[in-house]
């Protein structure tokens, strides 16, 4: 097996990764399922669905130009490839670059994908113009098509990194407002003005909303949820900032949330610092009410870089959470020092243990049994 696998990776340094799935396949045989982290799937912000014939479907940023991809599997450990699932960019859509972070959800047997983009509808020619679109498809593997030939609504600044909550027959819309012409004052950046590295510090936040059940507007106004903290005592203000404090740009994330239900408790997870660098890294917080206040968690980040420890994973982030056969899984991008900036994806077992604490078990890069 360890002469295998070292083939398989030099196949795969040389044919690209999308060689890698059908290789695994070919050999998986019937075998149990084991999966190994990183999976061979290229994508950043990935999205897992389990629809309603029993398969996995992923999503995600990256393979495509101008729109998606998806990948398909049986076991959460061997996938194949299903090129693309959704195109962007064309004569008559309002989306025209910079596509990002689908995902999809399975509402009475169709599927809806929501998604960002940079708008057509750019008079100022900002420089990033995103906002949220939705598509849908009679089948989880497409093709999407636009439901409307507009954004799902305009709240006058850049937004990415749409996600659904369906809760007591409402639907809610989660999102990042981009850090882009948003410059917040706080400590961190008069600490960085001090040391003479910016002038000012550039932020994004997450923001909740109700949204009509068929995408055609909002209801009510967009609700601030989370931001960075202002205070450089805060507890999360460390993690939150190390993109700043490293000196490796001016800007705080908040982005890539991921809202669920446990409970009565509603855990809403997301990541700070740049999607870019290796300091990328992921914390929750939780609530009462699906539109808030949010507590950030005392044991924040739960998932981080491990080069420290001696692992050889860095910019761990843009998760999201699925259940399967009981199960609490965490779904997520990072590097290794073999794939170096591309990103890849991981699956790592995740938990809420009985006092509320949620717990993502990475990240891994060790064969892990999913039973």
């Amino acid at each position: 097996m360890n002469f295998l696998k070292t083939h398989l990776l030099s196949m795969r340094a040389h044919w690209g990764l999308w060689l890698f799935p059908m290789l695994l396949i070919s050999c998986g045989g019937t075998r149990e399922p084991v999966i190994q982290n990183p999976l061979p799937v290229a994508f950043g912000d990935p999205f897992v669905l389990k629809a309603s014939d029993g398969r996995y479907y992923m999503y995600g940023t990256g393979g495509v130009k101008d729109g998606f991809r998806a990948c398909v599997s049986d076991d959460l450990a061997h996938w194949t490839d299903l090129g693309r699932v959704y195109q962007g960019n064309t004569d008559d859509q309002w989306c025209v670059d910079h596509f990002w972070a689908p995902e999809v959800y399975e509402i009475k047997g169709k599927y809806y994908m929501l998604f960002s983009a940079d708008w057509n509808e750019n008079p100022a020619n900002e420089l990033e113009n995103f906002r949220i679109g939705v598509a849908v498809a009679d089948q989880p593997s497409g093709p999407f098509k636009d439901l409307m030939n507009r954004p799902i609504f305009d709240p006058g600044y850049p937004v990415i990194d749409a996600n659904l909550l369906f809760d007591n027959g409402r639907m809610y819309l989660y999102y990042s407002r981009c850090c882009y012409k948003n410059p917040v004052e706080s400590e961190i950046a008069d600490w960085a003005k001090e040391q003479g590295w910016y002038n000012g510090i550039e932020e994004s936040w997450v923001y909740g909303v109700e949204i009509k059940p068929d995408f055609s507007d909002i209801v009510g106004e967009p609700q601030l949820l989370l931001r960075p903290p202002v205070k450089m005592d805060d507890r999360q203000a460390e993690w939150e900032s190390r993109s700043v404090t490293s000196h490796e740009i001016n800007r705080r994330w908040t982005e890539g949330s991921f809202i669920f239900k446990h409970n009565d408790t509603y855990y809403i997870m997301y990541s700070a610092n740049y999607f870019g660098g290796k300091n990328y890294a992921v914390g929750y917080a939780a609530s009462e009410t699906p539109l808030g206040p949010f507590t950030k968690a005392d044991n924040n980040p739960v998932l981080q870089k491990n080069t420290g420890e001696g692992g050889t994973v860095t910019g761990t982030g843009h998760c999201m959470m699925f259940m399967t056969d009981g199960k609490m899984y965490c779904v997520y991008h990072g590097r290794t020092e073999e794939t170096g900036d591309e990103r890849v994806v991981f699956i790592d077992p995740m938990e809420i243990q009985p006092d509320g604490k949620l717990v993502v078990h990475g990240p891994t890069t060790v064969d892990g049994r999913l039973h």
